[in-house]
């Protein structure tokens, strides 16, 4: 049942006034994109803060001109930033979700030393391999848009298999047997019956790696070469004039056109994500 008003304590009332002003905080960078994206350029630089004007209003007409301002065309940024969005993530939810399958069934040394090597990806700051990898994806043309997602492929499997293990143990294994008994192989049993009830987690993991690989700036920007590609992120740091001006309207027009995906897709998921990560956490 849900709780009234009257039901909390007052310091549950407290604490949620606290936390509802705290969340304010963090929504007044997105403000100010919004407000910025709507004046004219002349007018963010003299007082970035402020409303805009009768004088200063320029409604979409930025939004019109981040499209196509700059050297590099916004929906080409767009195009690739969804391509290795996609594929990336697409990677990371079948081959994660698979180790991890394996690592819980197979309780053997091989497992266990690739399980910890996972984790162990996830406390190595990018700054300590970043020169060796960006060496490493020119010498293995991984620098191109349709081959950098086995690159985040590599860093994501860490995050991602992690959740999936720690649901996979809670599945019990005699719906596993009962379709080893009716004839299903490991492949048909992975993608027939473990995958269909993964489905909380895949869609956990989904949204957290799309939300990473979406807004990611330095990955890109070390591996892919700049003068063919351009992700949203580096499209935006891009955004300059003749002789190095810089359109703020366009640009934080730019910014808001490629927060907003992200914002809508986490608004509709949120409710997944927890779920997923509940679920993980207790089953495992």
């Amino acid at each position: 049942m849900k709780k009234k008003l009257n039901d909390y304590t007052p310091l549950s009332k407290i604490l949620t006034v606290f936390f509802g002003a705290l969340s304010l905080v963090w929504i007044i960078p997105i403000f100010e994109v919004i407000n910025n994206s709507l004046k004219k350029n002349e007018f963010i630089n003299l007082d970035p803060f402020a409303l805009p004007s009768a004088e200063s209003y320029v409604g979409f007409n930025n939004y019109l001109t981040g499209l196509t301002f700059g050297n590099y065309p916004f929906l080409k940024s767009a195009s690739y930033s969804l391509l290795i969005t996609v594929v990336s993530v697409v990677l990371i939810l079948l081959f994660c979700s698979m180790s991890a399958w394996y690592i819980a069934r197979v309780n053997s040394t091989i497992s266990k030393v690739f399980y910890y090597l996972c984790l162990f990806s996830m406390i190595v700051p990018f700054q300590m391999v970043m020169f060796t990898l960006t060496f490493t994806a020119d010498k293995l043309n991984l620098n191109t848009p349709y081959t950098i997602p086995i690159v985040y492929l590599g860093f994501g499997a860490g995050l991602a298999i992690f959740m999936f293990l720690g649901f996979v143990k809670g599945l019990p294994l005699e719906i596993e047997e009962a379709a080893a008994i009716d004839g299903c192989g490991p492949v048909r049993t992975f993608f027939n019956v473990v995958l269909p009830m993964l489905k909380p987690t895949l869609i956990s993991v989904g949204i957290l790696e799309l939300m990473w690989v979406w807004n990611d700036y330095l990955l890109p920007y070390l591996v892919l070469d700049r003068t063919k590609y351009m992700t949203i992120p580096i499209h935006v740091q891009y955004l300059k004039g003749s002789y190095g001006t810089v359109d703020l309207g366009a640009t934080m027009a730019v910014i808001m056109m490629s927060i907003i995906p992200i914002i809508i897709v986490y608004m509709f998921c949120q409710k997944h994500i927890i779920k997923g990560v509940a679920a993980g956490a207790v089953k495992g």
